[in-house]
């Protein structure tokens, strides 16, 4: 079958891998003129399948009263006139109780576990380099009321077979002997040494460099404009005011899906949410940070990418707005100056945005539509690199008109995200 992919993102791409390795004939399309150019370009570098959570979890509304005034929130709403924001803020609010999260955190687990296994047979498959690194994700605590919170996580984790271990001061400095110049800072932390870092847009692009090779098109600098649908298949793609058509479609645009699934009628429930990040380079490896360390206060990461430091955090609702606000810049500095105060030239830092697509469950919208030949793989969030390889096969294997295969099953990351119209 030919099959256009829409989006040339990381979900895009490994989309684009999946279907290439079924047999399909694949056409890339994206408005950028290189894959990998806008939430892929500058995250956090994390591979987190253990660590994945949901954003909307008990405590964060309390939390979220108290970070109005908290000058380094990890959390910025930008009242607006938009609708579509307070109907996605309210149903995050009823996201945040513990049975919900006791559900929507082992589903975003088992696609993080899935999708892990798939990234390590990929670069198996492909022998790219990334600069990947397997060490391991270590969250840090700075009160004991944060550890005791962590609890809760460990013990879901611990159901689900996932390799972790509750740590003290000094096995978290064991782990990261650099953090010693700040141990008095630190309680304790979370490990989870299954999983991985690496630069998200370097792999984008040496994958889309392999597909290249293996026969797969790539249209860059595209405008998709509109679906058009009709007998219940979609017949066509706008595209450059021309008409495109396809066996089948798969919508992969992050926070752009919702706008062009608006087009044959399908609602879903995702919402941008503008994150921050930061990256300098490394001056003295022995004061730098050996993998990722996630502040768990700030929610801000902080990740060794080769000779650099990534840190990278916030949620700001702001809509599709992607100007750089320097609070949120200041606040994502300050965590690398807090933990990491000598390892790199802060004067050169750099900073960048980009907007995450994201449900209020914090479960992506993976699957098959009413239409037939229509299928979307969006609203990752902060797990978009995390689950990229497993949601790719997952929809690889729809389009081929197999059994998903592995869970979470069709139905629960289809619908998962309350609200999706399909």
């Amino acid at each position: 079958m030919k099959v256009v992919v829409l989006g040339g993102g990381v979900i895009g791409i490994t989309t684009a891998y999946y279907l290439q390795e079924s047999g399909h004939e694949v056409v890339v399309y994206d408005r950028q003129q290189g894959v990998g150019m806008e939430t892929s370009f500058a995250n956090a570098g994390q591979i987190s399948w253990g660590y994945a959570s949901p954003w909307a979890a008990p405590g964060v509304p309390f939390k979220a009263i108290k970070w109005l005034f908290d000058r380094h929130a990890p959390l910025v709403l930008r009242p607006r006139l938009d609708p579509a924001l307070w109907t996605w803020l309210a149903a995050f609010l009823r996201n945040c109780t513990a049975a919900r999260y006791a559900i929507n955190k082992p589903q975003i687990l088992r696609l993080a576990r899935f999708s892990h296994e798939c990234l390590v047979a990929l670069r198996r498959d492909t022998g790219i380099r990334y600069d990947d690194l397997q060490l391991g994700t270590l969250q840090l605590f700075r009160d004991d009321a944060a550890m005791e919170r962590a609890k809760l996580d460990a013990d879901i984790l611990r159901r689900l077979g996932v390799p972790h271990r509750l740590l003290g001061r000094d096995a978290c400095l064991a782990v990261e002997p650099a953090l010693a110049r700040v141990g008095d800072k630190i309680v304790g932390g979370l490990h989870l040494p299954g999983d991985e870092t690496g630069d998200c847009h370097k792999f984008t692009v040496e994958l889309a460099r392999v597909l290249h090779a293996r026969g797969v098109q790539f249209r860059m600098g595209a405008r998709v404009e509109r679906l058009c649908a009709g007998n219940g298949r979609i017949a066509g793609a706008i595209i450059d005011g021309e008409s495109v058509a396809a066996d089948a479609f798969v919508v992969a645009l992050g926070s752009w899906s919702p706008r062009l699934l608006r087009t044959v009628g399908l609602r879903i429930p995702v919402y941008p949410v503008k994150g921050y990040s930061a990256t300098l380079p490394v001056a003295d490896e022995d004061a730098a940070p050996r993998s990722t360390v996630m502040d768990e206060r700030h929610k801000v990461a902080i990740t060794r990418l080769g000779g650099r430091i990534r840190a990278a955090g916030i949620a700001e609702l702001s809509g599709y707005d992607l100007s750089i606000r320097p609070q949120q810049c200041r606040t994502v500095r300050h965590v690398i100056e807090d933990l990491y105060p000598q390892a790199g030239p802060i004067e050169e830092i750099s900073y960048w945005t980009g907007l995450r697509a994201m449900t209020p469950s914090g479960v992506p919208v993976v699957g098959g539509t009413r239409y037939e030949n229509l299928f979307v793989n969006t609203g990752h969030g902060t797990l978009g690199w995390t689950m990229a390889c497993g949601a790719g096969q997952m929809v690889a294997n729809l389009v081929s008109q197999r059994a998903p295969g592995q869970p979470p099953a069709k139905r629960e990351i289809a619908v998962a995200a309350s609200g999706a119209s399909y």
